[in-house]
């Protein structure tokens, strides 16, 4: 008797696993992602290939990457993309991983060559349009969305060209697009401190000072939920410091 229940543990696991989730879920809530990675990682041994634990990895490991040193990130990044690959074969319907995949993708092409980044770029823009289509209230992927428009919309229309003719076609679009995707991650997400942050940014790029300010002093009232987010305080400040101090500041 004891063997058959042995055994039965060995092939379910369900309460092991769940547990170890809800720990995993708990230390990244509260930025302990060593902690979180661990959970998740015995998880994964529990339940080899386990989509609902590879989309976690892959977010633990892009949020840890945002923080690491110059020498840690590519590794940690690394890491992030393969996970999200993981989740994407073993559940394509699942919209996190396309999602963390996209956030992986997206630092991944700030330390690549420029040619990789053109190759990185469209497979970025594929891996949100896809999580979206499967769920249009993720606004993670908005937030990743608006920012690598936004990104885009810095790029000069010669540059552009320029890009096109040598390394390939650049995706279309910029600030509009990048506009629209970050409003909605802010309508989906409100307290989310990322979205208001990168549309106040957004703004400053665009020359809209007063909406700016607006998104950035939203922004410095949200709580911290990412190690990332500690930084952002400290150039939200800056940023409102700057607008104060040159008299652009909105009421």
């Amino acid at each position: 008797m004891l063997g058959v229940i042995f055994l039965s543990a060995l092939l379910l696991g369900g309460g092991d696993s769940e547990s170890l989730l809800a720990d995993g879920d708990q230390a990244f809530a509260r930025i302990d992602y060593a902690a979180a990675i661990s959970c998740y990682e015995e998880a994964l041994r529990a339940h080899q290939g386990d989509p609902e634990v590879l989309w976690r990895l892959s977010r633990v490991y892009v949020c840890e990457a945002e923080v690491a040193g110059e020498r840690a990130q590519p590794d940690l990044l690394n890491l992030a993309e393969q996970y999200a690959r993981q989740c994407v074969a073993a559940a394509p319907d699942r919209a996190e991983g396309h999602t963390w995949l996209a956030g992986a993708l997206g630092y991944i092409a700030l330390r690549s060559p420029a040619g990789d980044q053109i190759k990185l770029s469209h497979e970025l823009v594929q891996e949100v349009d896809r999580a979206l289509a499967i769920n249009p209230r993720d606004d993670a992927a908005y937030s990743i969305k608006g920012s690598f428009y936004r990104a885009l919309g810095n790029i000069g229309w010669l540059r552009k060209k320029l890009a096109s003719i040598f390394l390939g076609s650049v995706p279309e679009g910029g600030f509009e697009e990048a506009e629209q995707a970050l409003q909605r991650a802010v309508a989906l997400a409100p307290d989310i401190m990322r979205h208001q942050y990168e549309l106040g940014v957004l703004y400053l790029d665009m020359g809209k000072v007063d909406d700016a300010a607006k998104c950035l002093q939203q922004a410095s009232t949200l709580p911290v939920r990412v190690a990332i987010d500690r930084q952002r305080q400290v150039k939200i400040r800056e940023l409102l410091q700057e607008l104060k101090g040159s008299g652009k500041e909105g009421d």
